[in-house]
């Protein structure tokens, strides 16, 4: 059985398409990206497991040409409280008494502003992200809160040290299968920087 389970989160893995950037340097375990225009459908929910069935919905062919469309990683969550303290599917407080997780999936490359097709639910939207720079701390296993927040630390420290000015709020980025092995995953805290000449 856990061979199976193995398998399948290197199969799973290999079979995704993940969004391209370029590796423009590291720094302290740090990588600095840059990423091109990337098209996203995302949405605000109560909670994690609303903001991912929506999504889920439209890739499956809740949108106006009702197309199914392959899941792309990774899943872009920028949490609420957890990471605005330090300052992403994507995930952030609204400012309301309850907590609101935005949470987004990045389109296949093939998808234009003008050919993404538009969602059928209106809690669902289509972003559409100008290229950018972005700092990331990578780290395997699980990604619960309070692991989530000690790697943002951990990055803006390391932005701070090195003169990077953060751009925004950081986001969580999650690349794997809910059903890949924990040591197998591949996470990341990004935040995107400000570019200096």
């Amino acid at each position: 059985m856990l061979a199976g389970w193995v398998g399948w989160g290197i199969y799973s893995t290999k079979n995704t398409e993940s969004v391209p950037y370029e590796q423009l340097r590291t720094v302290n375990g740090a990588e600095i990206r840059r990423y091109p225009q990337t098209i996203l459908v995302e949405t605000a929910a109560p909670s994690q497991r609303i903001a991912f069935q929506r999504l889920f919905e439209y890739i499956s062919g809740a949108n106006r040409g009702d197309e199914s469309i392959s899941m792309t990683a990774p899943v872009e969550t920028q949490s609420g409280d957890s990471i605005a303290m330090t300052a992403p599917v994507r995930s952030e407080a609204t400012g309301t008494d309850t907590e609101t997780i935005r949470m987004a999936f990045y389109l296949p490359s093939e998808y234009t502003p003008e050919t993404a097709p538009e969602p059928t639910d209106p809690d669902v939207t289509l972003v559409t992200e100008p290229q950018k720079t972005v700092a990331v701390d990578q780290f395997s296993w699980y990604a619960p809160e309070w692991r989530v927040e000690r790697r943002t630390e951990k990055l803006l420290a390391t932005l701070e040290d090195e003169d990077i000015e953060p751009k925004g709020d950081p986001y969580l980025l999650r690349y794997n299968d809910p059903r890949t092995p924990p040591f197998l995953r591949r996470n990341e805290v990004a935040v995107e920087v400000v570019e200096r000449e």
